[in-house]
């Protein structure tokens, strides 16, 4: 299962982004289809204006499932979630670099449990904030919408996410660093066409991919998709 983290256009299903009353046997249908990873968003109704999902939640279905947790976490104070999520144990942990005082230091203390961590970047956070940490990074998230403002309908990916990405990716490759680009906020599948064989590796796919009512024939067209960009 660790091998998912050395492939290429990988696809990470935004757990919010299921049916919350019927979250078990919605990841059974992930991991029936071929999902080895599962995005897990930590909101805390501040930092980012919603809060669908519970640490008691991810404690369960972590007991229920092999999937790879990745867990982006939201919040203004990140001790508490960082520390719940380490006990959990997850497979990975990206904080929000806006508002985190010591970016190193919470790298370090994630990696000290033998986690891999990460910065997330909200769109229109310079990519400066991790200039000095990117050896450090296992990945860096860009947002393409604003964090916690899905449900707004006029909310679309911001104008430069294009550039944004091919920067980092130009950023990572000059220093040859194997640091991974996740991508989440409206990933739609042209999303997955146009950067996923060289630029971004990870792909959170919510409610533009992603048919919670056919999860496994949403899926197959994703899979599709992917082999057909690896190629």
């Amino acid at each position: 299962m660790q091998s998912v983290w050395n492939e290429k256009c990988i696809i990470s299903p935004s757990l919010i982004c299921l049916d919350m009353c019927n979250l078990e046997s919605q990841v059974k249908i992930l991991e029936a289809s071929g999902i080895r990873m599962l995005h897990v968003d930590i909101l805390d109704g501040h930092f980012s204006p919603s809060m669908p999902l519970g640490l008691d939640t991810v404690r369960q279905l972590r007991g229920k499932t092999n999937l790879q947790f990745d867990c982006h976490v939201m919040v203004t104070e990140q001790d508490y979630f960082v520390d719940e999520l380490l006990d959990i144990g997850v497979e990975q942990i990206v904080f929000h670099g806006e508002t985190q005082p010591h970016i190193d230091g919470m790298l370090n203390r994630i990696h000290a449990k033998g986690v891999k961590a990460g910065v997330a970047l909200k769109p229109s956070t310079p990519l400066t904030m991790v200039d000095y940490v990117l050896e450090k990074c296992d990945t860096v998230l860009l947002m393409l919408i604003n964090p916690g403002y899905a449900f707004v309908k006029g909310e679309k990916q911001v104008s430069y996410a294009d550039r944004k990405i091919r920067e980092l990716r130009r950023m990572i490759n000059e220093r040859g660093l194997s640091t991974k680009i996740e991508v989440d906020g409206r990933i739609s599948p042209q999303n997955i066409q146009d950067y996923g064989k060289e630029d971004v590796d990870i792909f959170v796919t919510g409610s533009t991919c992603l048919d919670r009512n056919d999860l496994a024939g949403s899926f197959r067209k994703i899979n599709q998709l992917r082999e057909s960009v690896l190629r």
